[in-house]
């Protein structure tokens, strides 16, 4: 450890590593992106893919950033941007989750399908793309769907789940679960040129006022379609709201839905 943190102060540029010696320093001391970064984080010390979050974030908040750990409950449209937000971000832990494969009409507006993916698991698929992305994050993709028999083994040690699911079921399953598991879960859903997205903690039943007990398994987007901006949008409200449930700043969504219409470009919140 002594040999490790005297190369990395000696290749240091103020308080920040160069990539290139922290790729230098996983070859010559064998270890993983991940423990080399935490390593630095725990000692001041910056990898510079982290730069531009400073202004954002403390040393603290990075390496706290690097600690958590976040489910991901699918992998399609909302999920494969929030994936690549959070990896982007330095989520030191994601679980991806989606039984799926890609399939054609999932091109238009799925981030991580591409004609290469089609018909491969998106959860395995995730997996290869947060590690071509950060590779210091350490992914656990599940190939399962998420539901009440399984929800509480495929959670086990996260510190909040993003619900970037398409069924309904499953969506209930998931909000039970995050309830009984005492940890938050970030909800969104497209469809159309509509969005909404709500922060759910442990007490809140906001999905209950969201989706009627008797409605069907599948929302609206079925009637109204799935474009490739909207999910973007989305997604990225979430991981925002991921930043801030983590680091614990700023004011979340609890308690509040935020309806988004970008037909008419019109945002608002309705309490719940």
């Amino acid at each position: 450890m002594t040999e490790i943190l005297a190369y990395l102060r000696q290749v240091a540029c103020g308080d920040q590593i160069p990539h290139e010696s922290l790729a230098q320093a996983v070859t010559r001391f064998g270890l993983s992106w991940r423990q080399i970064e935490r390593i630095a984080l725990e000692n001041g010390l910056l990898p510079a893919r982290y730069q531009r979050n400073r202004n954002m974030f403390s040393l603290n908040q990075q390496l706290q950033l690097h600690s958590s750990s976040v489910a991901v409950a699918g992998c399609g449209g909302l999920g494969g941007y929030v994936l690549e937000e959070l990896a982007r971000l330095g989520v030191g832990r994601i679980v991806a989750i989606d039984p799926d494969v890609f399939e054609v009409h999932n091109l238009n507006r799925q981030l991580l399908c591409t004609p290469e993916t089609l018909g491969r698991q998106k959860a395995l698929a995730a997996a290869e793309r947060i590690q071509a992305v950060n590779p210091a994050v350490r992914v656990t993709p599940i190939c399962r769907a998420l539901d009440d028999q399984n929800a509480t083994e495929l959670l086990a040690g996260v510190h909040l789940a993003v619900d970037a699911l398409d069924s309904i079921a499953s969506r209930r399953a998931l909000a039970k679960n995050c309830r009984t598991l005492g940890i938050p879960m970030i909800h969104g859903a497209i469809a159309g040129w509509y969005g909404q997205l709500t922060t759910i903690y442990p007490r809140g039943d906001a999905l209950s006022k969201l989706y009627a007990e008797d409605e069907a398994n599948k929302g609206v987007e079925v009637q109204l379609g799935n474009p490739s901006f909207t999910p973007a949008v989305i997604a990225s409200l979430q991981a925002a709201e991921v930043c801030k449930v983590l680091l614990g700043v700023g004011e979340s969504l609890r308690s509040r839905i935020l309806m988004i219409d970008l037909l008419q470009m019109e945002f608002t919140q309705v309490p719940c």
